[in-house]
C-alpha cells in the first residue's frame, strides 16, 4: 500500500475514534474497561450498554465545554447522571429511569414522576399489581385539567407546558376545564345498508358542563327510540374526560328506516347537532349499488395511474 494512502487511513481512523469517545465525556459504564474499539465490535457495545441499565455509571472529571447542547426540551432541562451536562427531561408517557440517576432511559422532566402507570382496577375489581417486565413511564403529578387562554382544555398541566413550549403566547387561564358549548368530536356517518341488516350511528361530544345527547329522525317530532323495539339509544362517558359517546342502534333495518338521523348535544351554554343519512335497500338494489360502487372505484384507480407520453389525457 502506498505510504500516502496509509497516512490518509491512519488520520481517518484517529478522527473517527476521537469523535466516538468524546460523545460520552463525563461518565463511563462499569464495563467500559472491557470494551474494545466500538467501531469494530457493535455487538459488545450494545451488550455493555444494555448491561449498564442496572449499574451506576462511573463519573469522570466534568468538562462543561464537552457537553452537547440541550435543545428543544419541552419537559424542561435537568443535569445528567454525573451532575455535569444539561439534558432534556423525558416527556409524559416516555420510558424513564426511577430514582435520581439517568442511567438508561433518562429522567422525567418538570412536574413528572417515574412510575408504572396503573389506570384502573383489574378484572376482579382490584388494582393490578405491577407485573415483571413492566417499564416505568413518566406520569404527570397533577392530573387536574386546565383551561388555556385560547379556550382549549388540556387534561393536565404537563400537556399545557408542552403546548406552551411551541406557543409561548399561550397562557394559563384557569384551573379546571374550559366552559364551552358542546363540540361534536366524532359525527355520525352516512350509511347504505341492505334490508334486515343491523347498523350503528356514533356521536362523540366534548363539553363542560357535560352535555346531554339526544337523537331525532327528520320528519318525526318524538325523540328516539320512542316505543320502537328495533331502535335503541345508549350513552356513556369517554373515551376522554368530559366526553360523551352516544350510539343509535337499529336492528333488522327496514326500508321504512331510511332517512336523516340527527345527533343533538346541549348543555346550559348552548347546543350543537350533526346529521347523517341512512338508505336501506332491497337485496337486488344493494347488489346493483355495490356493483356500481366497484366500477366507479376502478375508474378512479385507472384515472390515477400515470400515463405514457403517447396516451391521451382527455
Amino acid at each position: 500500500m502506498p505510504p500516502v494512502l496509509e497516512m490518509i487511513l491512519l488520520v481517518l481512523w484517529l478522527f473517527l475514534n476521537i469523535n466516538t469517545y468524546t460523545c460520552f465525556p463525563n461518565y463511563v459504564s462499569d464495563d467500559a474497561d472491557q470494551l474494545i474499539d466500538p467501531l469494530l465490535d457493535y455487538d459488545r457495545l450494545d451488550d455493555a450498554f444494555d448491561h449498564s441499565r442496572n449499574h451506576t455509571p462511573r463519573c469522570e472529571l466534568c468538562d462543561p465545554e464537552l457537553c452537547p447542547l440541550a435543545l428543544g426540551c419541552r419537559a424542561g432541562v435537568l443535569l445528567d447522571a454525573c451532575g455535569c451536562c444539561k439534558e432534556c427531561g423525558n416527556l409524559e408517557g416516555q420510558a424513564c429511569d426511577p430514582g435520581e440517576r439517568s442511567v438508561y432511559y433518562g429522567r422525567c422532566g418538570s412536574g413528572l414522576s417515574c412510575r408504572v402507570d396503573r389506570r384502573g382496577p383489574g378484572p376482579g375489581g382490584e388494582q393490578d399489581e405491577e407485573e415483571e417486565g413492566d417499564e416505568p413511564l413518566c406520569v404527570c403529578t397533577e392530573q387536574e385539567p386546565v383551561c388555556s387562554s385560547e379556550g382549549i382544555t388540556y387534561l393536565n398541566i404537563c400537556q399545557f407546558r408542552e403546548a406552551n413550549f411551541s406557543n409561548p403566547q399561550l397562557k394559563l387561564k384557569e384551573r379546571g376545564p374550559c366552559k364551552t358549548v358542546p363540540v361534536i368530536k366524532v359525527a355520525p356517518q352516512n350509511q347504505v345498508k341492505g334490508a334486515g341488516s343491523s347498523l350503528v350511528f356514533l356521536c362523540e361530544v366534548f363539553a363542560f358542563p357535560m352535555a346531554q345527547v339526544e337523537w331525532t329522525k327528520e320528519g318525526h317530532q318524538d325523540l328516539l327510540p320512542g316505543d320502537d323495539p328495533h331502535i335503541s339509544v345508549q350513552s356513556r362517558g369517554g373515551p376522554q374526560r368530559f366526553e360523551l359517546s352516544s350510539w343509535l342502534q337499529i336492528e333488522g333495518a327496514e326500508q321504512g328506516d331510511s332517512g336523516t338521523y340527527r345527533c343533538v348535544a346541549r348543555n346550559n351554554l348552548g347546543s350543537v347537532s350533526a346529521s347523517a343519512t341512512l338508505e336501506v335497500l332491497s337485496h337486488e338494489e344493494l347488489s346493483a349499488y355495490l356493483t356500481a360502487s366497484v366500477s366507479e372505484m376502478k375508474e378512479m384507480l385507472d384515472y390515477s395511474q400515470p400515463r405514457g407520453e403517447d396516451q391521451d389525457y382527455y
